[in-house]
């Protein structure tokens, strides 16, 4: 659900082949999608946190920008664990124009990331 309250742009971590994959198929699909049936995304003060908890020391990683303005999917700021904090989920594939830009996601040497942003 898109509100007034939500940020204009929402991260989300993926790998580098599934992303360069996208442009033949005519959106971004993950695994999640599938197995979750959403594709997990973060807010600007949350992308960092989750690329140094779930996927530190990975090299094959870019950060999508997401507007959610553009967003043909359903948006769901939600937390199915039972925490506090909400992530935006997107109940569906993610239409290109969307993606504002795509960073690369590189670790340092402590297998730690930065923001790119």
């Amino acid at each position: 659900m898109k509100s007034k309250n939500n940020p204009p742009y929402i991260y989300h971590i993926a790998e580098v082949q599934t992303w360069l994959g996208a442009p033949e198929v005519g959106e971004y699909c993950c695994s999640s999608l599938q197995s979750e049936g959403f594709i997990h995304c973060s807010t600007d003060t949350q992308y960092l946190t989750i690329a140094n908890h779930f996927f530190s020391g990975r090299g094959d990683l870019v950060l999508l920008e997401i507007n959610t303005d553009s967003v043909v999917a359903p948006i769901q700021y939600e937390n199915l664990e039972g925490g506090s904090e909400m992530y935006p989920h997107i109940y569906g594939p993610i239409n290109l124009n969307a993606v504002v830009k795509a960073y690369d996601l590189i670790p340092d040497k402590h297998g730690q990331f930065i923001s790119p942003i």
